[in-house]
C-alpha cells in the first residue's frame, strides 16, 4: 500500500501541531474526538497538508512556533497536562504556547524537566534507548554502603523486571549520583526501597546533553541552539532502536495510567 509522500499519520499530525503526544492523540481518536475534514478519524488514518484536523471541534494547525524549555521543577509540582490537577506543571510555567512535558518527574522530586510543543522530538527522545541518559543526585535516609552502590548499579528486581545496569557513584555519606537509561515508574525510589533505603531527596541534573546547571528552582529557560542541535543529533542516531524492546523491558505488561 503506497502512501502519498506528503501525507502523515493522523496521530503524528496532531502531535506535530503541539496539541499532545502521539499516544494521547491515539486515545483522543479512540474516544471519537478527532475529525478530518468533518469526518470522524480512525486510528492509522493519514492526512494531507491541506486537510482540516479538529479535536473536539477545535482546528489543529501545524505549529510554526516550536518551543523547547528547561524547567527546574520544584518539589510539589505535578507532571501532568491535566489542568484539573492543582499544581500541574503547565499552569506553573503558564507559557503562551500549549506545551507538554517529556517524560516525567515525581511530585516529591525536583530538577530538570524538558517541556516542548514539538511532539515529534518527544517520541524520538522516548524511543532513544541507551542514548536517553538521565542523571540524578539522590539523598537517602541512612549511610551508604559499598554493597548498596554495587547492587544499585547491577540491576534490581522491581515492577516485574530487573533494572538495566547503570552508573552509580557515591558522593558523600548519604548522597549518590546515578545515571539511568530507562524510566520505570518511580524507579530510583523503588530500587532504594528494595535495598532497605528510603529516598529523602531526588534531583535530576541532566537529560542526554541538556544540563540543569545553575538554573534556580522554579525558573525556566529556552534551550540554546547548541543544546537543541545536540539533542536532535542524538535522537536521529538512535531512531533505529526497535520499539519492541521497550515493551519487553517492562515484563511485557503495559500499565495504563
Amino acid at each position: 500500500m503506497t502512501h502519498h509522500p506528503d501525507s502523515v499519520r493522523i496521530n503524528k499530525a496532531i502531535s506535530d501541531s503541539g496539541y499532545c503526544s502521539r499516544r494521547q492523540a491515539d486515545m483522543l481518536i479512540e474516544k471519537e474526538k478527532v475529525t478530518i475534514n468533518d469526518t470522524l478519524a480512525t486510528l492509522g488514518d493519514r492526512v494531507m497538508p491541506g486537510d482540516e484536523v479538529r479535536v473536539d471541534g477545535k482546528l489543529i494547525t501545524e505549529n510554526e512556533n516550536l518551543v523547547y524549555i528547561v524547567l527546574n521543577k520544584p518539589i510539589g509540582i505535578t507532571c501532568t497536562t491535566d489542568k484539573r490537577v492543582e499544581g500541574n506543571v503547565v499552569d506553573f510555567i503558564n507559557h503562551k504556547e500549549r506545551i507538554f512535558h517529556v517524560g516525567r518527574l515525581d511530585k516529591p522530586s525536583e530538577g530538570l524537566l524538558l517541556m516542548t510543543n514539538d511532539g515529534d522530538i518527544v517520541n524520538k527522545i522516548l524511543r532513544a534507548g541507551n542514548r536517553h541518559e538521565k542523571e540524578y543526585i539522590v539523598t537517602v535516609d541512612r549511610p551508604l554502603t559499598n554493597d548498596f552502590i554495587k547492587r544499585m548499579g547491577n540491576g534490581i528486581p522491581i515492577l516485574e523486571t530487573v533494572t538495566k545496569n547503570c552508573e552509580v557513584e557515591k558522593i558523600s555519606r548519604f548522597v549518590f549520583r546515578i545515571v539511568l537509561v530507562q524510566g520505570l515508574n518511580r524507579q530510583i525510589r523503588r530500587m532504594c526501597e528494595y535495598l532497605g533505603f528510603e529516598v529523602t531527596a531526588l534531583k535530576r541534573l541532566r537529560i542526554m546533553n541538556i544540563e540543569l546547571g545553575d538554573l534556580p528552582v522554579g525558573e525556566w529557560r529556552d534551550l540554546t541552539k547548541e543544546e537543541l542541535k545536540g539533542l536532535q543529533n542524538s535522537v536521529e542516531e538512535s531512531k533505529n532502536v526497535p520499539q519492541a524492546n521497550r515493551v519487553q523491558s517492562t515484563g511485557g505488561k503495559r500499565r495504563r495510567r
